[in-house]
């Protein structure tokens, strides 16, 4: 794997507009960027399983679609929204009609599919993604922002919003490369001096803890943060890879609500439980 992450002697490109993070949202809610170097490795699975696991727990959450051109949080838990962000943006209608409920008990705002008009990140978007956020963290415990993939200035926007950033990854060595350059941005424009991981469809038990061991210490040689110190990866734990998530998938149900007792929902459960405890306790 480490010739796989070796980095190349070409750098990202520097997306315009995302050198740096983007002033806090008002107290309120924990932002949690769920995020990915490449796509298809189960990140708005994660998001909405995840969502349901921390509402189970007590916590009120709220799931953004912050993919903003590519949207498909719909499609994962099978919503046919009548409004979207994309009519909130356009003025067509109001911010709290565009939140709706989700099976599971959590809210969601979901963002619609095909608009080439947020594939770049212009100022009128930033600021009104920006308004969104910050009209609607006091009203909840948790919002997770289910991002796009890759280091586009639109992803890269949406992440600086979150006080932490949990990046999805499988075994794979793509994955993984697209996860090391993802992290290399977030660390250099953004200042972030740690991440959190999380190893979807590992093969065995400890393979996440191992790979994000691996990668930690690329990370070690290659990048350093505003402080000096290398990126520090935080692994928060592993989602085997289980048949019962690709069933849930195609019947667009929540892994939790229809096989809860498989081991991929089990280990959904336990990252729900860490987050909670590392994050929103009053000590985090």
């Amino acid at each position: 794997m480490s010739d796989a992450l070796t980095p190349q002697p070409t750098t990202p490109a520097t997306p315009a507009g995302a050198t740096t993070p983007s002033a806090p949202a008002p107290d309120g809610a924990r932002i949690i960027a769920v995020t990915s170097g490449k796509g298809g490795v189960g990140k708005t699975f994660v998001s909405a399983n995840l969502a349901a696991a921390l509402t189970r727990r007590g916590q009120r959450v709220l799931v953004l679609d912050a993919d903003l051109g590519l949207a498909n949080l719909d499609v994962v838990l099978n919503l046919h929204p009548k409004i979207t962000l994309h009519d909130v943006f356009t003025g067509k209608a109001a911010l709290d009609d565009a939140v709706i409920a989700a099976p599971g008990g959590f809210d969601v705002l979901l963002a619609g599919s095909g608009m080439v008009e947020y594939s770049r990140l212009t100022p009128e978007v930033r600021n009104q993604f920006l308004s969104v956020i910050q009209a609607l963290t006091p009203r909840y415990d948790v919002v997770l922002l289910d991002t796009g993939a890759g280091i586009s200035d639109v992803v890269l926007f949406s992440v600086s919003l979150a006080s932490e950033v949990l990046i999805v990854a499988t075994p794979e060595p793509t994955s993984l490369t697209d996860a090391y350059a993802a992290i290399k941005v977030l660390a250099m424009q953004q200042k972030r001096q740690h991440v959190r991981m999380v190893i979807n469809q590992a093969a065995r038990p400890g393979d996440g803890r191992a790979i994000t061991s691996q990668l930690q210490q690329v990370l070690d040689r290659f990048v350093s943060t505003e402080s000096g110190r290398p990126m520090r990866l935080l692994h928060m734990g592993d989602i085997p890879a289980d048949p019962s998530v690709r069933d849930a998938v195609m019947r667009r149900q929540l892994l939790l609500l229809q096989t809860p007792g498989c081991p991929a929902a089990l280990a959904i459960a336990q990252l729900a439980n860490k987050i909670e405890t590392t994050l929103l306790s009053p000590a985090a």
